[in-house]
């Protein structure tokens, strides 16, 4: 077998992969130029603390309830046309904070260009398990990730070099009009290339009304020690670039280079383990992930200079060492013709969750939130003392590593997956 044809086969890469691969690329380039400095954009704009866990928070709650919806827009409607719409509603976001600098615009433009990752996520995951057979799946997934860690690594430094050069707000802005115009070129490209996927009909359709009995007992494990995990990772998760920035007095640019040693890190890993992960038990992959998912915050915490907070990225870039794994997991276990809304659900459920923890993150880091919501609805003024007493980053990185070491125990202790049997007989094995 040639050399080319034998590395298409052990990457999976099928026309529809690859045109998949060039959208990730494009849109993902544009979201994280300017995305990834959403707090700071916030604060620029007259907002404090409380509208970046409001952020943080709402971007948990939506991407909850976009999931569902994509997975069973992807069934219904097939893959091309979800991701199409998905494209759009995304775009609408970023024309609203283009044209209206207001940290309250950006909240509601928010609603819609959070809504990309979070809703298309399904469809994508539908095309991989359709397109690809299933032993492959685990480097369908592992492939998707790394391709789209190559934007998450260049777009904070293209956005940390425009703050730098036009200022926070300008530059921020900016970013977004670029976002818009790559958003547009990958919604013309996704259209040519993109082979379709046919939606579902009859009573397929309105096998979304199966609920909560899609998610199997072993997928409940996995769904309960990655909410856990989840609030380790979200707690904090809007406020690392105010404390590299804010409080550690780095530059834009030098949290750029953080966010692209982080990715450059998870995209060395994540091929062999999907390798692995494709000939073995998927369980000791995603335990490790979960221990990475856990040490960031500790170790981000005794944080302050350039060089330790290199090291805190570079194991957060490690926590994507069984990420892909662990998305594959949730396709292996889920039932076999209703992958996407499964999927969906999932996250539905996890984000929801978790969007309470985002927004908790906010009450954790400093007093001005609590204060707030008593100065503008009235409510919390008996915690006011005792939210004063404890508040500070340090209380929000312990608890947040507190949750860390809960989820990854309980998954050490309780998760499954098919173990090392192939896909075929484990999925025979099961239907017999």
């Amino acid at each position: 077998m040639p050399l080319k044809k034998k590395i298409i086969d052990f990457l999976g890469l099928k026309k529809n992969i690859l045109a998949l691969l060039s959208m990730v690329i494009l849109v993902g380039l544009g979201e994280k130029m300017a995305e990834r400095f959403l707090p700071l954009y916030l604060m620029a704009l007259g907002g404090g603390a409380f509208s970046i866990g409001l952020l943080n928070g709402m971007d948990n709650l939506l991407s909850a309830l976009y999931s569902f919806p994509g997975g069973y827009a992807s069934d219904r409607l097939g893959y091309k046309r979800a991701l199409f719409l998905f494209n759009l509603i995304s775009m609408a976001g970023y024309v609203i904070v283009i044209l209206f600098p207001y940290w309250q615009a950006v909240l509601i433009g928010a609603i819609f260009f959070i809504s990309w990752t979070a809703i298309s996520l399904p469809a994508t995951m539908d095309m991989v398990s359709r397109v690809l057979p299933k032993n492959k799946r685990a480097m369908g997934v592992s492939l998707h990730s790394l391709v789209r860690r190559i934007p998450m690594a260049l777009g904070p430094v293209i956005g940390g070099a425009m703050i730098g050069i036009f200022g926070e707000t300008k530059g921020i802005r900016l970013a977004f009009i670029a976002a818009l115009i790559l958003a547009a070129v990958s919604l013309a490209m996704q259209q040519i290339m993109i082979e379709d996927g046919k939606g579902k009909t009859g009573k397929d359709k309105a096998s979304a009304s199966k609920g909560f009995s899609l998610i199997s007992p072993a997928l409940r494990n996995l769904l309960v020690s990655d909410i856990l995990v989840r609030f380790c990772e979200q707690i904090p998760y809007a406020f690392v670039v105010i404390w590299c920035v804010r409080v550690n007095k780095i530059t834009p640019l030098q949290f750029g280079a953080l966010t692209t040693i982080e990715m450059a890190t998870a995209m060395l890993v994540y091929l062999p383990v999907a390798w692995l992960a494709d000939k073995s038990s998927k369980k000791p992959f995603v335990v490790t992930t979960f221990v990475f998912f856990t040490m960031f915050p500790l170790i981000l915490l005794f944080a302050h200079s350039f060089w330790i907070m290199v090291i805190a990225f570079i194991i957060r870039g490690l926590k994507e060492f069984g990420e892909p794994t662990r998305k594959a997991l949730i396709m292996d276990l889920a039932p076999e013709d209703r992958k996407a809304a499964t999927f969906g659900l999932y996250y539905l459920i996890r984000d929801v969750i978790v969007s309470i923890a985002a927004f908790g993150g906010a009450l954790l880091w400093d007093d001005s939130t609590l204060q707030y919501i008593v100065e503008k609805i009235g409510m919390g003024r008996s915690l006011l003392p005792f939210v004063q007493s404890v508040a500070s980053p340090k209380a929000n990185f312990i608890v947040a590593f507190g949750f860390g070491v809960l989820g990854t125990l309980y998954f050490a202790l309780f998760g499954k997956d098919l173990g090392k049997l192939t896909y075929s007989s484990s999925l025979n094995a099961k239907e017999k």
